[in-house]
């Protein structure tokens, strides 16, 4: 996925400012794809002389107007393509898993702490998208909007996922010794 696909989707479902579709990010969009401003602002701008968005006429002097833009139809013909083509999973990158590969090797000092810290951001994400699930999708019943669902049950997923996973990470650091009582790091995960 890419930001210019993100944003045409977002602008597809309502023509907006930056300033709206910056704070549209911030509360859904971001969730599965992040942008700072700063990105956004300089992908309209990207798209716009692409002609793929353009701004929209104004009604009044632009002064102190934000400038809303909405998708041309060579904008949509580009995310329709985008849409219909193949796309490969990427290979997951979690500074987390590293951080558990370093311990094996370099001790395990603060690492419960971080495990725990995880546990409680990923516990608060998934009542976060549940609230969402039952606020937004209780009656999803437009084709559309059972899309926009699965979006979200793929972020508790995810979430139920992490949860689980980090559960059993910090049951099995629990039974580990306590550092120092082994002589040292174990040869787990030199491979």
């Amino acid at each position: 996925m890419s930001l210019p696909h993100a944003i045409l989707t977002a602008l597809l479902e309502k023509p907006s400012s930056g300033l709206e579709l910056t704070r549209r990010f911030d509360r859904s969009i971001g969730y599965f794809w992040s942008a700072t401003h700063q990105q956004i602002y300089r992908e309209l701008g990207k798209l716009e002389q692409a002609g793929l968005i353009r701004a929209l006429p104004a009604a009044q002097p632009s002064r102190g107007r934000k400038k809303e833009f909405e998708v041309l139809p060579a904008g949509r013909a580009e995310l329709t393509a985008w849409a219909s083509g193949p796309q490969d999973p990427k290979p997951a990158r979690d500074a987390l898993l590293l951080r558990l590969r370093a311990a094996a090797v370099v001790g395990r000092d603060g690492l419960d702490e971080e495990l725990r810290r995880h546990l409680a951001l990923h516990q608060r994400q998934l009542a976060e998208y549940t609230a969402i699930e039952q606020r937004d999708f209780a009656a999803a019943d437009s084709p559309e909007d059972r899309l926009r669902r699965l979006v979200l049950q793929a972020g508790i997923g995810l979430e139920t996922f992490w949860i689980t996973w980090l559960e059993t990470a910090l049951a099995e650091t629990a039974a580990f010794p306590e550092p120092g009582e082994t002589g040292g790091a174990d040869r787990a995960g030199a491979s």
